[in-house]
């Protein structure tokens, strides 16, 4: 028996490739199929030169192995022509169906031009992005659209020292363990961590102007921290802060993930007052620990979010208690400071965490503790801090522009 030509056009068309995950179809990138006796060949183009694809390359082949009669696939990696890319960039932008690398468009756009782009890809992977860029259409993501089913979450404190930054980062991983599709905003522009906490150890990719986020443990992450190196400080005013938040919302490709989690800077300054104009949607979650100093601060941060008509879903209390080695739980913080905080603010205290060494040094070494120690005390808080979570749905936000008359 022969191979079914149509039916590995059809299964490769079907691979999601795991960077963009998009299926190949949707994407243009196979841009040819051959086969011979029980052989298969697939020529798939990568929208730059460095463009990672050996998780790709083991998907197709999972996916050919197992039809009829394919003895043996190869796939043959290629670089995008201008206009293919041009073309990835539209679908990724949600700017019109463009339908498969050169079957539309000018036909300079087509496969005979690539080689010509083997001396330009490096440069289109490598360039530096800056925080003044703007798209000229600013079309946003779909999660940023109304009827996304995205659930924006910004992880909130009043202070700094609380440990937001652990808990946005464990929160992700936790849910993207339960199967959701998970990204991170690190929008903490002073103080980033979230790169190294989360354990991520590549740089974005730049489809021409066209931000990739990276992803470590299942998760998606963008953060300034990837374009000033570690010891730099920024020291930027409020419009240089809003133009910055805006490259990472409108000129980054996030899709429509399940959950976009918001590592939220402390206080209620220039960064939360964009974040409130640019995620209307955004569901808050204050962290705060026991000591009712911090409960007081916190109570700020979340006074400010109701003030934006960003929706006030619960509080999540961190540094709850300390377990020793006979078990006994000591209260270092105080205790009460999320309860009460929660009572004040008439929403649920969703989560208590506890204080575990394992945390700390998780986010030192890029290890976050629930992968670290999955089976330990604090994974299993943000097991359930992720399941009341996933329960509660999606905030319903009433806006005075949307009112029906």
């Amino acid at each position: 028996m022969s191979i079914d030509e149509a039916q590995v056009r059809s299964a490769t068309g079907e691979v999601v490739e795991p960077e963009l995950r998009l299926p190949l179809s949707e994407l243009g990138m196979v841009r040819g199929i051959r086969v011979k006796r029980h052989r298969v060949t697939v020529e798939v183009a990568l929208p730059v030169a460095d463009f990672p694809a050996a998780a790709l390359t083991d998907r197709v082949r999972a996916a050919l192995g197992v039809l009829p009669d394919v003895h043996e696939v190869i796939v043959e990696p290629s670089v995008m022509s201008d206009g293919e890319r041009r073309r990835l960039r539209m679908t990724l932008r949600g700017e019109g169906s463009t339908g498969p690398a050169g079957a539309t468009g000018d036909p300079s756009d087509h496969d005979h031009d690539h080689d010509h782009d083997h001396d330009h890809d490096h440069d289109h992977g490598a360039q530096a992005v800056s925080p003044t860029l703007g798209h000229e259409d600013g079309r946003p993501n779909r999660f940023m659209e109304p009827r996304s089913r995205t659930r924006v979450l910004g992880i909130s404190s009043g202070k700094g020292g609380v440990g937001k930054s652990s808990v946005t980062v464990n929160l992700a991983v936790t849910l993207a363990r339960l199967g959701r599709d998970v990204g991170i905003l690190d929008a903490d522009v002073y103080g980033f961590s979230v790169p190294k906490m989360l354990g991520v150890r590549g740089q974005p990719l730049i489809i021409d102007d066209l931000v990739i986020p990276p992803a470590a443990n299942g998760v998606r992450c963008l953060s300034m921290g990837f374009f000033v190196p570690d010891e730099t400080p920024v020291i930027w005013r409020g419009p240089m802060l809003h133009k910055a938040l805006e490259q990472f919302l409108v000129d980054a490709y996030w899709g429509e993930p399940d959950y976009l989690l918001v590592d939220m800077p402390p206080g209620t300054g220039d960064v939360t007052l964009s974040l409130g104009q640019y995620l209307t949607k955004t569901e808050v979650y204050v962290v705060t620990t026991p000591q009712a100093a911090a409960q007081r601060v916190a109570q700020r941060s979340a006074y400010a979010a109701r003030k934006l008509k960003l929706a006030v879903r619960g509080v999540v209390e961190n540094m709850s208690w300390f377990t020793g080695d006979d078990g006994t739980r000591y209260e270092l913080f105080g205790s009460g400071g999320g309860a009460s905080l929660a009572t004040d603010l008439q929403v649920p205290l969703l989560g208590q965490v506890p204080l575990v060494p394992a945390l700390r040094e998780g986010g030192d070494e890029g290890v976050p503790v629930v992968v670290a120690d999955p089976d330990g005390e604090a994974a299993a808080a943000f097991s359930a801090l992720a399941a009341r979570i996933d329960e509660l749905g999606p905030a319903r936000v009433y806006r005075k522009e949307l009112t029906v008359r």
